[in-house]
């Protein structure tokens, strides 16, 4: 079909869009990928490091997606720093990733945060985004399972 016989369209920003438009783009792109490369078999991966009183003092969020884990955020209380709990945290996302069939697992982690700490579980850099945040920068990570 050329463009001239296509009906018109408009282009809009929505700060503000209505869940249900948001969810049709997230549909329509999960369609498409499926015809591309199959089923993503996407599910959650939540961790948590809780206190004698079952409080939240730390967790990992991510997601398990064509057999890889992404760690999408990790987060230890302050009080519960350099004792081991986010390696408690990595090591067991990374071993349910494993008993789920994932291979392989990345992050990303901001200049100012993580990335020895990652280096230090056998993480590698694969890629830095210079300049984001502002005088900072974005590395990307992985590590086979």
């Amino acid at each position: 079909m050329s463009d001239d016989a296509r009906p018109a369209t408009t282009v809009t920003v929505e700060p503000d869009a209505a869940a249900a438009d948001i969810q049709a783009v997230h549909d329509g792109l999960r369609a498409y990928n499926v015809t591309q490369v199959g089923p993503s078999g996407e599910r959650p991966v939540h961790v948590f490091l809780r206190d004698a009183d079952g409080r939240v003092v730390g967790g990992l969020s991510g997601h398990i997606k064509w057999k890889w884990l992404y760690v999408a955020k990790l987060w230890v209380s302050d009080g519960y720093r350099s004792a081991g709990a986010g390696t408690r945290l990595m090591l067991a996302a990374e071993q349910y990733a494993r008993e789920q069939g994932a291979t392989n697992a990345s992050l990303d982690t901001f200049g100012y945060q993580a990335r020895p700490f990652y280096e230090k579980l056998g993480y590698r850099v694969f890629g830095t985004l210079e300049g984001f945040p502002p005088g900072s920068c974005q590395y990307f990570l992985t590590k086979p399972l």
